[in-house]
C-alpha cells in the first residue's frame, strides 16, 4: 500500500514566513521615501526585498532539486543585495536610522 506523502504548504514554511516580514519592514521603509530619495535608490532596494521571498515560493514549486537550488540561490542573493547593500547604504547616507537598522535587520 502506498503512503501518502504530506507535504508543507508554502505559508507554513518559517523561511518564507520570514521573508514575507522582511518584505513589510522593507514597504515601511520604502513608502516613507521621498521622491527624491525614490529616484536616487530607484526601486531596486524594494525588488530585491521582495524577490527573497518571490524566489523562496518559485524554488518550492519547482520539479527538479538543481532548479529548487538555483532560486534559493537568488534568493539569498537578493537577500544579502537588499540587506548588505541598500539598507546599510541607506543607514550611512542617514536615510534611515541606526536604531531602525539595527533593530529591524
Amino acid at each position: 500500500m502506498e503512503e501518502k506523502k504530506e507535504y508543507i504548504k508554502l505559508e507554513d514554511l518559517e523561511v518564507y514566513k520570514l521573508a514575507r516580514e522582511l518584505s513589510k519592514m522593507g514597504w515601511a521603509i520604502y513608502s516613507k521615501m521621498t521622491w527624491q530619495t525614490r529616484k536616487i535608490i530607484r526601486d531596486q532596494f524594494i525588488e530585491s526585498i521582495d524577490s527573497i521571498g518571490a524566489n523562496i515560493a518559485e524554488s518550492y514549486g519547482r520539479y527538479h532539486y538543481l532548479d529548487r537550488v538555483r532560486f534559493l540561490c537568488n534568493s539569498r542573493g537578493s537577500m544579502l543585495e537588499a540587506i548588505n547593500h541598500w539598507l546599510s547604504l541607506m543607514e550611512e547616507r542617514k536615510i534611515i536610522s541606526n536604531e531602525e537598522f539595527s533593530h529591524q535587520f
